[in-house]
This record gives C-alpha cells, structure tokens and sequence, in this order.
C-alpha cells in the first residue's frame, strides 16, 4: 500500500446526502456526552509514582515524582465533588438523555 492508498471507504455522499428525516422534521440533532475522567489520573494517594501532569488544562504540567500535587488534584476532585453533580441535576431536570463515557 503507497503513502496515498487506504483500506477504507472514504467515497462520502457528495452533492446527495441521505435524508436522515429525524423525529418532528428538526433541522439537526445534538447529543450530549459527559466525560468523566475522575479517578483516572496518576496520584501519589493511589500508589503511583508521581503527580499527574498529561491529563491537565494546567500548560506546561510536570510530574512531581513522589509528591502530591494538590492543584492538580483539586481539577480532579471538583468533578467528582460537583461538577458531575451539577450536570446530572440539569439533564435530569429537563429529562434529557446523556451519554457518560467513563475512565476504566
């Protein structure tokens, strides 16, 4: 296979997309999705060698190994502590269906 071959059907639809006809004739669809990545970082309270530092809005994050750090941490726990809350109390308020992709 060259550099400009591919195994996969990219043909798409051109000028004749599908009718997908949703429910009530709306114009579009939207899905909602909560990631919920809690849990999922490396933290010296669960054995791990260092600090988490890739999964972060903090630019430029390091690992401290053998040291918390509680910054980052605080990102992680308010998830869990509120924010998943208060999005759950939203979606269910206005019985919204959600998706919840979870961290294993």
């Amino acid at each position: 296979m060259t550099f400009l071959e591919t195994s996969r059907d990219l043909v798409g639809y051109g000028r004749t997309p599908p009718d997908p006809k949703w429910p009530g004739n709306a114009r579009i669809a939207v899905q909602f999705v909560v990631n919920y990545e809690e849990g999922g970082e490396s933290c010296i309270l669960d054995g791990d060698p260092a600090s988490e530092s890739l999964l972060s809005e903090i630019v430029g994050a390091q690992p401290w190994p053998g040291q918390r750090n509680l910054n980052m941490e605080s990102l992680y726990e308010y998830g869990a502590r509120a924010g998943f809350w208060r999005l759950w109390r939203l979606f269910t308020a206005r019985r919204m269906p959600v998706t919840v992709y979870g961290v294993a």
